[in-house]
């Protein structure tokens, strides 16, 4: 059994996954691993630097792939940069697509909008979007400050952008989880805390382990973070990272560490020192179900097969309750 869907046709692979296109995290080798294995690997460009992608993009040559953008982040002629690399598809994250979206469309390379509530939904079909990735606030990394949850949140896209195709993403990171994307109505699911923790993610080991060992209940999404590291993503947006102990200091005084000059020359020095993480550990709730590192080829198999499982196991319950 294999899963043919309107994100699947689009780009010729055999299962409906993508690789979130995390900053740090999603260079070449991970993007050509998960592409490998039959999903679609989105490198994650950020501001679009030429030199970075001069690097990670031709360990992804020949292979289905895509550049993942901060749209906030982007100035005059990234994105049109990007495009020389001619990329399978173009992701736009927080921020207004549309001043980007026009190089995109004339470059005839289909354009995948990620969206944290239904007004960013209706600007991404008006941008002409091929592709909807719907993020619910259970997802590591940066996210609506004030977002919805994944279930409610995807079909509500969904029908909202039909018939343009939706993925799911946020707390997605087992079969089980692209199953059930596909049963909100989405084409697929967009998943990246389970690949942090792979061989081939850009993350230090011990981030990787520590998502391994982490709790759900001990990931917080938060600007504490950003805050102290002096880093200017808009306020609207939080980031969702495993415990940390300068976000157990600061939690609630957001303001206060914006204005405290010692308190950021602290988390520098601390960082300097080895005692805190280099980088916030970005990290979603479905860190419960993440319990090794393997290769992302391998990973991404293994996520087709286990939701081939469950929509079987659903289809026999059907089969048993119709006698």
């Amino acid at each position: 059994m294999s899963f043919s869907t309107p994100f699947t046709r689009m780009f010729g692979v055999r299962h409906p996954i993508a690789l979130a296109p995390m900053g740090g995290s999603a260079g070449g080798a991970l993007a050509a691993a998960v592409s490998r294995g039959g999903g679609l690997g989105l490198l994650g460009a950020g501001d679009g630097d030429p030199a970075w992608l001069a690097r990670e993009v031709p360990l992804v040559t020949g292979l289905p792939w895509g550049i993942g953008f901060l749209t906030w982040t982007l100035g005059d002629g990234a994105v049109a940069r990007a495009l020389e690399h001619r990329p399978h598809a173009v992701m736009l994250s927080f921020g207004d697509p549309l001043p980007h979206a026009r190089h995109v469309r004339e470059a005839r390379i289909p354009l995948i909008v990620q969206v944290t509530d239904l007004d960013e939904a209706r600007r991404a079909v008006d941008a002409g979007a091929d592709l909807i990735v719907a993020q619910g606030t259970e997802s590591g990394g940066h996210g609506a400050r004030r977002g919805r949850s994944t279930l409610p949140f995807v079909p509500a896209v969904a029908d909202l952008v039909a018939p343009t195709p939706v993925l799911a993403a946020g707390g997605i990171g087992d079969g089980r989880g692209v199953a059930a994307a596909l049963a909100l109505g989405a084409s697929g699911a967009l998943i990246g805390t389970r690949y942090q923790a792979t061989a081939e993610a850009l993350v230090p080991e011990s981030t990787a382990k520590a998502i391994v060992a982490a709790a759900g209940e001990r990931t917080e999404r938060n600007r504490v973070l950003d805050i102290a590291r002096g880093s200017a993503w808009p306020s609207r947006y939080t980031a969702r990272t495993l415990a940390h102990r300068f976000l157990d200091e600061w939690r609630g005084r957001e303001e206060e560490l914006a204005a405290d000059a010692g308190a950021r020359r602290a988390y520098d020095e601390g960082v300097a020192s080895g005692e805190l993480p280099a980088l916030p550990q970005w990290a979603g709730e479905s860190v419960d179900l993440i319990r090794d590192l393997p290769g992302a080829e391998e990973l991404t198999e293994r996520l087709a097969a286990e939701a081939v499982t469950a929509v079987r196991a659903v289809e026999e319950m059907g089969r048993a309750a119709r006698g």
